[in-house]
């Protein structure tokens, strides 16, 4: 397997994908579907609330015809709850441009490191018409490595927020849609 035998597919209707998003979810959640925020039931809920919300696209990569891995993204709105639950003050004009934001990423192990998350990533942002993207993502992940990974992508953090009473404290962070492609790397799974 290479990174050229992945096939990036589009989906701007979650239920045809459904089956696919959850199964992946899954499995790079196995060790931590016993904690109540990250439950299949409880992320079946939040991808249905993402689902339904404006703008919200996915791209699933491909490996023959099993999924390997996903993001999706949802456009936000200035007064969104995404930059309300923020605890730290937002640079001046942060929700004054589009913004789109990252909802999840996730890759099945074997994949990791081949630098498919990033060709998932940058091809679902390639055709969106917003300015900027927006993402969450655990500091304690990987021990650190999925926010250094993100941080190598060109997020920056801008603040934190914990959106369930029963999930972590999130750093949040943003960067520019057309922001300079790094190397491949890594890939996240929070």
């Amino acid at each position: 397997m290479t990174i050229n035998d992945i096939e990036l597919r589009h989906a701007l209707d979650v239920e045809p994908v459904w089956h696919e998003l959850i199964e992946v979810y899954a499995e790079v959640r196995a060790d931590q579907l016993h904690q109540p925020h990250y439950s299949v039931e409880r992320y079946g809920e939040r991808l249905d609330r993402h689902a339904s919300e404006p703008g919200w696209e996915a791209v699933i990569a491909y490996d023959g015809e099993d999924p390997v891995g996903y993001a999706y993204v949802n456009a936000l709105k200035p007064d969104d709850r995404w930059w309300r639950r923020m605890t730290t003050p937002l640079p001046d004009g942060c929700t004054d441009i589009s913004t789109v934001a990252l909802k999840e990423i996730m890759l099945r192990a074997p994949w990791r490191g081949t630098g498919i998350a990033l060709r998932i990533h940058d091809e679902l942002l390639a055709h969106r018409p917003e300015e900027q993207v927006s993402l969450l993502v655990n500091p304690q992940a990987g021990h650190g490595k999925v926010k250094a990974l993100y941080e190598s992508w060109g997020y920056e953090t801008i603040s934190e927020q914990q959106p369930s009473a029963d999930g972590p404290v999130l750093t949040a962070m943003l960067r520019a849609i057309r922001a300079a492609a790094p190397a491949p790397g890594g890939t996240p799974a929070e």
